[in-house]
């Protein structure tokens, strides 16, 4: 039994908090947790909690938003009421897996059309020499490769103009009401101007030509006329938002604020996310999990297959079939169009060799099921004999569970990071693998001041 630390958990996953306490010998804290009739999050600590390590379960499924609120407020509480330290325990952690640019599904861009209008095809060899220190690449404001931008064309414009209206008014008026000037006094006799005037007017003509027809009655938030001012305002492709919420950063400093001095999760999305904090943040590994089931719970599991659904988990993949030496195959996905107005098709290619083996299908995370569902697919599709899809997370919102019972899996293994009862009775092809004791373990040893690392340990 564990003495002074208290458990408190929220309403998210009740069953993770019981099977922890139970872990660690001690009843969870009494507290009152519920909302009022406007929605409003009410929480109330029945325990003392005054010198004492409290440890905050709370996980990132189900209503989210709530479920985060609650957690500040339970932290906030606990900090008033002279807790020694609070730890917020989230097995996921919220808003950590969202993408910095919303695609629908479209991707980026592989070809990249002109930002601005041009006759010539630039090439890598043709761009100019990167200039010397304190030498500008071009002469004035440049768009690329010694063009003038249209701000400095502009310039040039209206320092035209001014000269030329300086220029009459300081000028003397000779017989025929021609202004002359005092340095050369010349008159044009085809047109009555003088030289200079017209080499003005020549100057600003060019520089006007050189916009494109351009006219300088606009805002830079012209948005009727959005094509007049093309050069300037860089036009958002379809598709594609600039401006994204980075709730990232946010969250970690809502956290912060409430008053949690750590943070123990398990898998984060983007390990470099442990970077929002300025408390410390303990990732814990779900590898060591999986890397057991395989082993006890997959038969002849040697002359399997580690399969990666994408390349952004090969690392994670790669280093579960090293530790397991086994061979590793990786599913590549790439989306492509003519355009930006047309919908981009995914093609995906299997890069491996996995015809009549069992693939086990290795992600951290699955929400919809849409990509563990395709890649399982194409792996059947390329000969695998047995389909097996190994997740941490297993947020399956949506029609995700309708989604999996329809695919080519044919069996699918996440841990309790978030509730899996309903999604069990749901889904047949499910099976669920406890986190309890890797948690219980932690909070054992940050109470009593031990090293956490063999919980990193991947081997």
């Amino acid at each position: 039994m564990v003495r002074n630390i208290v458990v408190l958990g929220g309403n998210s996953h009740p069953h993770l908090t019981e099977n922890i306490c139970n872990m660690l010998g001690i009843p969870s804290c009494d507290r009152i947790l519920n909302k009022f009739s406007v929605g409003e999050s009410r929480c109330e600590i029945k325990d003392s909690v005054r010198g004492k390590d409290v440890y905050i379960i709370q996980t990132g499924s189900g209503n989210v938003n709530d479920n985060f609120m609650d957690l500040c407020i339970m932290i906030s509480a606990c900090k008033t009421g002279s807790a020694k330290r609070v730890t917020a325990i989230l097995p996921l952690f919220p808003y950590s897996r969202q993408p910095d640019i919303p695609y629908n599904k479209v991707g980026a861009p592989l070809n990249k059309t002109p930002s601005f209008p041009t006759n010539k095809e630039y090439t890598f060899e043709s761009v100019p020499a990167t200039p010397g220190p304190g030498v500008p690449k071009t002469n004035g404001l440049n768009i690329t490769n010694g063009i003038d931008s249209v701000a400095s064309l502009l310039s040039k414009s209206y320092i035209a103009d001014q000269v030329t209206a300086k220029s009459q008014t300081n000028g003397n008026m000779n017989g025929n009401g021609v202004t002359s000037h005092p340095q050369n006094g010349q008159r044009n006799g085809t047109n009555g101007t003088d030289t200079n005037s017209e080499f003005l007017r020549l100057n600003r003509r060019s520089a006007d030509s050189s916009l494109g027809g351009l006219t300088r009655s606009y805002t830079t938030h012209d948005v009727e006329n959005a094509g007049n001012v093309y050069p300037l305002v860089s036009q958002a492709q379809p598709g594609y938002k600039q401006w994204v919420a980075q709730a990232g950063t946010l969250v970690a400093a809502l956290l912060t604020a409430a008053g949690a001095d750590h943070v123990i999760t398990m898998d984060l999305h983007d390990p470099q996310y442990q970077g929002f904090f300025d408390v410390p943040v303990d990732n814990l590994y779900g590898k060591p999990l999986l890397k057991r089931y395989i082993q006890q719970s997959i038969p002849d599991y040697h002359n399997a297959v580690i399969v990666s659904p994408d390349a952004g988990g090969a690392k994670r993949a790669t280093s579960l079939a090293d530790s397991l030496n086994m061979p590793f195959a990786l599913i590549h996905k790439e989306r492509r169009a003519i355009n930006y107005k047309e919908p981009r098709k995914a093609t995906m290619m299997l890069v491996g060799d996995v015809r009549e083996r069992v693939c086990i299908l290795v992600d951290d995370l699955a929400d919809t099921g849409n990509t563990i569902t395709r890649a399982a697919k194409l792996c059947k599709k390329e000969g695998a004999s047995c389909v097996y899809a190994l997740l941490t997370h297993g947020v399956l919102s949506g029609d995700a569970i309708a989604r999996i019972n329809a695919s080519s899996i044919d069996k699918m293994i996440v841990t309790n990071s978030v509730p899996q009862m309903e999604h069990r009775k749901a889904c047949p092809k499910l099976e669920v693998i406890d986190i309890a004791p890797v948690f219980a373990e932690a909070i054992r040893r940050v109470h009593h001041g031990e090293s956490i690392s063999v919980l990193f340990q991947y081997d």
